[in-house]
């Protein structure tokens, strides 16, 4: 243990040679005396002798006069050094009395118990204690926003409706440990700052998403429609006292306080509900809105700007939302209760067509990668990208899982095509591959967790996403080009488009349209679910190229232990809360279980009453959900709870280091919460 150091005194000795100095004036005043009468007696003597008589009084008036010389020089230190014994003790009733009479609240405290020890006159009025605090817990008269941490200077705390900053001063005598408190009173202050935040502008963009697509055949509908739909919008701007423009067709900036913006989340952006209740025209689909809003500090420049990228974000998750960004780049989504209504024009996808050829067309080479675990969907929107870049005369390559059995027929159905010889690649050989100038495009996947390769989309600069499932969260690196459509029935019906506008009817192989016109079949669940007239124009488009539908539906045929594997999924299956089907696997299983399942969710919506059905997998280094639903609930939000994602009516999820039972509750809980919202 160290011994704490002695404390140095003005001259530079220390306590022990400092207490020796205080000793030494008290002899040597007259010892210097002395010798200064006997040098003077011994000089004089020298030169005359005198008698005895008068030599003592000589020797004694010298001996006087050396005593006055010697008390004169030596009183300024005898001084200091009562002034420095006397210092601490001075001090300590000097900061007493200055901390009795401060103006702010001050309180002593034990380290280790928090007792109060002492406080000042100003803390028993502010206080109001009766009562002496002494011995109180301090803890239980002020309320700390959290347990105060000794570490920590500052803290904050309240009592009786005001706002206090804690500032904490560690005091230690010998061994002895306290905290000095001293309350600062910031109530105005932050009555100030909330006051200027609720005044705050927030940006926000509105856009219809749906009324021209619903009525572009029926013009008075549609004026008696988007009348309605703005007379709504401007009330709700009016009531918020904001500012409400349109700046184009069906498309609004709104501007409103922080403080309408609190009322507007409490009421879970109420407004879309209001939208939704407009049914005009010959359907029943409703007409939505979108909103993003820019809850963030900043310029009004830069709150435009993360309004735009909300808004972006809404539409690319299918609309009929509203996404909030918040300062510490997270979100928060409302609404989505509504099935896409699938888009008839095909303007974007020849846009986006002649966007990707200019990029391709730019690149060293080009990478095509889909998610793990490829479905036809994703095999097939690769190898129509392939073509695509290959029509180009680029050098292509797409990242193939040789290992996964789900796609083993499609790889053989391919890979005998000239065209394809040492097209398909690993991960590792992609890898590889990669230069400053490839260009990456990700297919039928857009979150970044279950890319096939995710190394792959961190080492190439230049990426592009194609995609119908939602978007889930900003990308950390933003894409080139974005096309995301959640109301296209399959990535592969997007592909098709594309291709339709840029490549030679000729080009497209017979095999090449087997394998999307596959993927089509497999999203739309054989064009039972999830079909426009934009899935019909893609089929027919493939049909065209010479389909040839006996081969493509040998694709979609098991084999006896693909069939025992779906089974297993039947035998326990719970209904919870009357429309959801949850179904667990009894055993481990592996990656050939993924496909199985998701025919299992499939086959689970076909029970009366079943509105979604979920089923979970256990694989050895995860646990897979495959969630289904009829088109009335929205899975891909209640597996977003879960980290999950996906389409309305298709989602997935994997969770890891978690158990089987434990996944059953939290997928109960994120069911029970999107039902309960949805009342």
């Amino acid at each position: 243990m160290k011994k704490n150091k002695s404390v140095q005194s003005p001259f530079g000795h220390d306590g022990v040679k400092s207490g020796f100095l205080r000793v030494l004036p008290g002899f040597l005043i007259p010892a210097l005396g002395a010798v200064g009468a006997l040098l003077i007696y011994i000089l004089l003597m020298s030169a005359t002798p005198l008698s005895p008589a008068w030599t003592g009084l000589v020797i004694l008036g010298l001996y006087l006069v050396g005593v006055s010389v010697a008390a004169i020089v030596m009183k300024p230190r005898i001084d200091l050094e009562i002034k420095q014994s006397d210092l601490h003790p001075l001090l300590g009733e000097i900061m007493l009395s200055s901390m009795s009479e401060v103006c702010c609240p001050v309180l002593l405290t034990g380290k280790s118990d928090r007792r109060i020890i002492w406080y000042n006159k100003e803390a028993s009025e502010v206080l109001k204690s009766e009562k002496s605090l002494k011995g109180a817990d301090i803890s239980k008269i002020l309320e700390f926003n959290r347990s105060p941490d000794e570490t920590e200077e500052f803290c904050s705390a309240t009592f009786a409706g005001r706002q206090f900053v804690v500032k904490q001063s560690i005091i230690r005598v010998g061994v002895e440990a306290y905290v000095l408190h001293s309350l600062i009173d910031v109530t105005e202050l932050e009555e100030a700052k909330d006051t200027l935040r609720r005044r705050e502008t927030v940006v926000a963009y509105v856009m219809v998403d749906n009324l021209e697509e619903m009525l572009s055949q029926e013009q008075e509908e549609y004026r008696l429609a988007s009348s309605s739909t703005e007379t709504i919008l401007r009330t709700f701007a009016t009531e918020a006292g904001g500012v409400l423009k349109e700046y184009q067709k069906e498309k609004y900036i709104f501007l409103f306080n922080r403080e309408s913006f609190d009322r507007f989340v409490e009421q879970k952006f109420d407004i879309l509900d209001k939208i939704r209740e407009v049914r005009v025209g010959s359907g029943s689909i409703p007409i939505t809105v979108s909103m993003g809003v820019a809850n963030i500090e900043g310029t009004l420049a830069e709150k435009e700007k993360a309004a735009q990228s909300a808004l972006e974000l809404a539409l690319q998750r299918g609309g009929d939302q509203a996404v909030v960004k918040h300062p510490d780049g997270s979100q928060s989504i409302f609404g989505g209760r509504t099935k896409t209504l699938q888009k008839k024009a095909k303007v974007r996808a020849r846009i986006v067509a002649n966007e990707i050829l200019v990029k391709i067309s730019e690149a060293s080479n080009v990478i095509i990668m889909a998610h793990k675990r490829p479905d036809f969907d994703a095999f097939g929107a690769s190898i129509g990208m392939a073509r695509f870049a290959m029509f180009c005369g680029v050098p292509v390559n797409v990242v193939t899982d040789f290992s996964f059995g789900g796609i083993e027929k499609c790889l053989d159905w391919i890979k005998d095509e000239k065209d394809y010889k040492g097209i398909l690649v690993s991960r590792e050989a992609a890898l590889d591959l990669v230069t400053p100038d490839t260009l990456l495009i990700i297919v039928d996947v857009n979150n970044p967790r279950v890319y096939e390769e995710p190394h792959l989309a961190e080492s190439c600069r230049d990426i592009i996403i194609i995609d119908h499932h939602r978007k889930t969260e900003d990308f950390a690196k933003e894409p080139l080009i974005t096309y995301i459509e959640p109301s296209a029935s399959a990535t592969c019906e997007l592909v098709c488009e594309m291709l339709e506008q840029v490549l030679p009817s000729e080009l497209l192989l017979p095999r090449e349209a087997d394998i999307m016109f596959a993927g089509i079949l497999l999203d739309t669940n054989q064009f039972r679910k999830n079909t426009g007239t934009r899935t019909f124009s893609a089929a027919l488009y493939l049909r065209d190229h010479g389909v040839d539908i006996s081969a493509v539906q040998e694709f979609f045929k098991t084999t006896l232990d693909e069939y025992e594997r779906e089974n297993k999924f039947r035998s326990s299956v719970e209904i919870y809360r009357d429309v959801a089907a949850i179904s667990v696997g009894d055993t481990v299983g592996d990656a050939e279980d993924s496909i199985p399942a998701a025919r299992a969710a499939d086959k689970l919506l076909e029970l009366e009453g079943i509105k979604a059905s979920f089923v979970i997998v256990k694989m050895p280094d995860a646990i897979h959900i495959s969630a289904r639903s009829v088109g009335t609930i929205n899975v891909q939000l209640i597996l977003e709870k879960l980290k999950g994602g996906g389409h309305f009516d298709s989602a997935g999820a994997q969770i890891k280091d978690k158990g089987v039972k434990e996944v059953v509750e939290l997928l109960k809980e994120a069911i029970d919460k999107y039902l309960d919202e949805s009342k």
